[in-house]
């Protein structure tokens, strides 16, 4: 072992400045690989902590117009889902579907308190419309809501910013809506959301009861590729299609926003950038493995003596091998791994720079990605040997003997 050790200590310092830029070569290329592979892992992860990606077990239906004739009816129809639609969709995807919620969305009302007043109009919604939503103050509409037909609303902050004042205040607090009070049991922040919710009971209440939805949200399950989602949003089209009177096949009678298919298109993405960016650090990664090859090829060819006696002496032609491959791992290791050290911190800086982000999230090293690079290098390194290798088996003794 300790031979070995002085054999590779003697091949990388035969010529320390070519040793010393091959070895920068190949750091650099395990650096580059670790970052463009962490950043494509924090746009991943960005993608995968979204709102979106957490939802995407969900099919949004909303009404439309036909587009096409249907059983002596004409075109441009207007197609209203009812509420009879959600046991239907349910009753004919068992196992595919969890549930469906409606929606209600009321026309636009003034809301006023004794400080101020907006013009606005809300949604009447299901506790399943929250979503990824996240309430700061109060709580958003629950079951109980929905069977007491209580009076409760859920405001966003500019709204309640504008209505109360103090938002953090605005709980609890009694809102005007079109002349019915309602009662403030949360608000909420979102980056671009202002949607403004009541109970779907009492939506429904304040319409006359009338049976006509503004969304359907059908919440998925047992789905695992995009055939399944494309199948199930065709039976569905299929059951409304029966129920409300137009073609099954005519998109334009009801709006569909299938999630699950998206999510896979975005996967894919994902993944194709993952390869990308493996792609482009492994061909910079390349350069420094080409000057390890040269390095290995120098070494063997002022080493032909020594390997001659080798020979000679009883060697077989796999220990020569053996050597040379080892060496030409080792050399690229120890240096792979400064490039390791080096790509680790360059990611916690990324982490550090992009905090709060929704582009990058968490492009940090992680034991998976420490053992495939890992691998690389050892792959690397034996390949960068086995060409020197071969040109050392090719070595006669006799010959090399004569070798000074």
């Amino acid at each position: 072992m300790l031979d070995l050790i002085n054999e590779i200590w003697q091949t990388m310092s035969t010529n320390k400045l070519r040793t010393a830029l091959t070895g920068m070569a190949v750091a650099w290329g395990i650096f580059m690989l670790i970052m463009l592979v962490g950043m494509a892992k924090g746009v991943s992860n960005s993608f995968s902590s979204s709102e979106f990606a957490k939802t995407s077990n969900v099919i949004m239906l909303w009404p439309g117009r036909a587009s096409k004739p249907y059983k002596g009816l004409k075109e441009g129809r207007w197609i209203p889902l009812k509420e009879r639609n959600l046991k239907e969709i349910e009753h004919d995807n068992p196992g595919k579907v969890v549930m469906a919620a409606p929606s209600v969305d009321g026309q636009s009302t003034i809301m006023s308190t004794e400080r101020d007043y907006v013009s606005r109009s809300y949604s009447g919604v299901y506790p399943e419309a929250r979503e990824q939503l996240v309430i700061d103050y109060g709580r958003f509409i629950n079951e109980k809501d929905l069977a007491e037909q209580r009076k409760s609303i859920v405001l966003d902050y500019k709204t309640a910013e504008q209505l109360y004042a103090d938002p953090t205040k605005a709980v609890g607090k009694s809102l005007n809506v079109g002349g019915v009070a309602f009662n403030v049991v949360g608000v909420y922040d979102h980056e671009w959301k202002t949607d403004i919710f009541i109970p779907y009971t009492t939506a429904r209440a304040l319409a006359g009861y009338n049976d006509d939805l503004g969304m359907i949200r059908v919440v998925t399950g047992n789905l695992k590729s995009e055939e399944d989602a494309e199948t199930l949003e065709k039976s569905i089209r299929a059951t409304l299609g029966r129920s409300n009177s137009h073609a099954a096949d005519d998109n334009s009678a009801i709006w569909v926003w299938n999630r699950f298919e998206s999510y896979l298109a975005n996967q894919k993405v994902m993944n194709i950038l993952n390869i990308v960016m493996w792609v482009i650090g492994l061909l910079t990664l390349i350069t420094g493995i080409v000057g390890v090859s040269n390095i290995m090829f120098v070494s063997v060819r002022e080493r032909t003596h020594e390997i001659g006696v080798r020979r000679a002496i009883g060697a077989k032609p796999r220990n020569i091998l053996a050597q040379v491959i080892v060496e030409s791992v080792s050399l690229t290791t120890i240096f792979g791994y400064i490039g390791i050290l080096l790509g680790t911190v360059g990611t916690e800086i990324l982490a550090h720079v992009f905090a709060g982000s929704d582009f990058i999230k968490d492009p940090t090293v992680n034991l998976s990605l420490a053992m495939q690079v890992t691998c690389v290098l050892i792959v690397s390194g034996a390949l960068a040997g086995i060409f020197p290798a071969m040109r050392a088996l090719k070595v006669r003794p006799v010959e090399a003997l004569r070798t000074e």
